[in-house]
């Protein structure tokens, strides 16, 4: 089988490249260029596909003996990613742009160009498994190690995706091992820090790097009330569940803290209250997706599991498709879910499916979601 190696320049993919080669497939290796203006260098474990990332994904693939290219994908990444990025906090939503990155990158417009090449599959060193059902489907799967599982991050691929996908990592226990066989094959990534946070925010300021980016006015930080609380710099730099930053410069009545409840950035204002109302007993979404083949009735509800965060446990479920929405009723409340983040839904160790949350319905009585009329920006939330 040909196929595709996508190499970061990190340990995983190499390694993932390294079993596709031991296993006989004829393996190419490509390295992603998303950036025009890459840093030469990385500082620890921040940002990724620097010029270094390119070198050492290069050193990788040469001790592997297989051909290896860069392919730049700076301009689609910029569209699909990063563009997005500024217009879903410009929207008063938290996006999640590895989601955005998997979905409309690696696995559309690297594989798209794959298939157009003649590979058969697309490798990547990400932490999931592929199975295949009694009747032949294929389906995506949580990995071995669960503490390093990426499922969550591939829920939006499609059932037409997972035909041509390759995960060689999916198995194995733990990074310790994945790193142990790095080093004993030679790799000199072996002990290279994983990359952490967003890729094109290498420093971590998301809010310095919005701030460029977003025309930001003076507004009103309110309680659920409606009383004037405090000013913010722009709304779009808050995102529900946040805590820090507000510079209220008063406590609460009884002293406990304040949290972002909801961003409204048609009147640039920023709803802030207690942790109990960020609380919420149901999310749903118009923009789902099923991973594989999907329930056989999605309008009669099912039991299930969701996860909305790429490190959050998962929480025991129900989910049904209804008025054009994925929607999930969780039986123990979630904190802190904000509009733009991903649900992806879990049957066991599969996913099953995903959605971009647009609502919420709030666990605390007499709080409710905001309608999906009430903003032209689409933006819903709790509180």
């Amino acid at each position: 089988m040909r196929v595709l190696a996508a190499m970061s320049g990190g340990v995983d993919s190499a390694v993932a490249a390294a079993r596709a080669v031991e296993a006989g497939h004829d393996v190419v290796g490509v390295h992603l260029a998303l950036s025009r203006n890459p840093g030469t260098l990385r500082t620890g474990s921040r940002g990724c596909c620097t010029i270094e990332d390119s070198m050492d994904a290069r050193r990788a693939a040469t001790l592997l003996g297989i051909p290896f290219y860069v392919w730049d994908f700076s301009e689609r990444f910029k569209a699909d990613v990063m563009d997005d990025f500024v217009a879903e906090y410009a929207a008063g939503r938290t996006p999640n742009p590895c989601m955005r990155c998997n979905e409309k990158i690696k696995f559309a417009a690297v594989l798209e160009k794959a298939l157009a090449l003649g590979f058969d599959a697309v490798a990547t060193g990400h932490y999931a498994n592929i199975d295949v059902d009694a009747d032949g489907h294929r389906e995506l799967h949580r990995a071995a190690d669960w503490a390093k599982d990426q499922s969550y991050v591939l829920g939006v691929l499609t059932r037409e995706q997972l035909a041509h996908a390759m995960f060689p990592l999916g198995a194995t226990p733990s990074k310790a091992e994945v790193r142990a066989e790095a080093a004993a094959r030679g790799l000199t990534v072996a002990q290279k820090p994983d990359s952490h946070d967003i890729c094109f925010i290498p420093d971590g300021d998301t809010r310095g790097f919005l701030a460029g980016r977003l025309d930001a006015a003076d507004g009103a930080i309110l309680d659920r009330d409606g009383r004037r609380l405090g000013t913010h710099a722009g709304a779009a730099a808050f995102t529900v569940g946040q805590r820090k930053g507000l510079n209220i410069g008063f406590p609460t009545d009884d002293g406990t803290p304040r949290f972002v409840l909801e961003v409204r950035p048609l009147s640039n204002e920023v709803i802030v209250g207690p942790r109990d109302a960020l609380a919420v007993i149901e999310v749903a979404g118009s923009r789902f997706s099923w991973a594989g083949e999907p329930p056989l009735d999605p309008s009669t509800a099912w039991a299930c599991e969701v996860q909305v965060r790429a490190h959050a446990d998962p929480v025991v479920a129900t989910a049904v498709v209804r008025d054009g929405e994925l929607v999930i009723s969780v039986q123990q409340p979630i904190m802190g879910v904000a509009p733009g983040q991903t649900a992806v839904v879990y049957v066991g160790t599969r996913v099953l499916g995903q959605c971009t949350i647009d609502r919420t319905v709030s666990a605390v009585p007499g709080l409710s979601a905001v309608p999906a009329t009430a903003s032209a920006a689409g933006v819903h939330a709790a509180g």
